[in-house]
């Protein structure tokens, strides 16, 4: 039995509130990269997209960022391109012990982006390395054997539950 945590129109909601945070913090930039991690963080970005141009009057591209999440030594990023002077952040569904989001800067860091931000839709309180998502949709604090799941079907976010 699936216990959910956030359905779809408060994903939606929680989306729509980032993006506009994310123009708040970012009045100085020209440039805004969401970088999605694999496919939820992908799923996400293309979600948060059109919300973000309503708000927004820079440019904004999304790249998708390849890692092994389990394994993350090689991460790669499709389409690679020049990141300098650019705000990178990095979407993911769920920031669990922080080290995906650690991993997924380093190709970044190849360039000279005038900012690194990150953005998860649910935040666990169990850190391992020291990343904090500067957007969270929702902070939520859970037991080590609990795991949190970030339901999507096709291009939609359906919903987040806890197992």
């Amino acid at each position: 039995m699936k216990k959910y945590i956030v359905d779809k129109n408060l994903a939606a909601r929680k989306l729509e509130r980032m993006a506009l945070e994310i123009a708040e913090r970012n009045t100085d930039a020209e440039h805004i990269v969401l970088a999605g991690i694999r496919e939820s963080g992908s799923i996400m970005a293309a979600a948060l997209m059109p919300m973000l141009q309503k708000v927004f009057v820079g440019k904004i591209d999304i790249v998708k960022v390849l890692l092994d999440k389990k394994m993350p030594e090689t991460v790669t990023i499709e389409p690679l391109a020049d990141f300098t002077g650019k705000v990178v952040i990095i979407v993911d569904d769920v920031a669990n012990s922080g080290k995906t989001m650690t991993y997924a800067i380093k190709p970044f860091l190849d360039f000279f982006p005038k900012k690194i931000q990150t953005l998860v839709l649910v935040e666990r309180t169990h850190k391992a390395f020291p990343i904090s998502a500067d957007y969270v949709g929702l902070s939520l604090a859970t037991t080590l054997q609990e795991h949190i799941f970030v339901e999507t079907e096709g291009a939609e976010i359906m919903g987040a539950y806890l197992l």
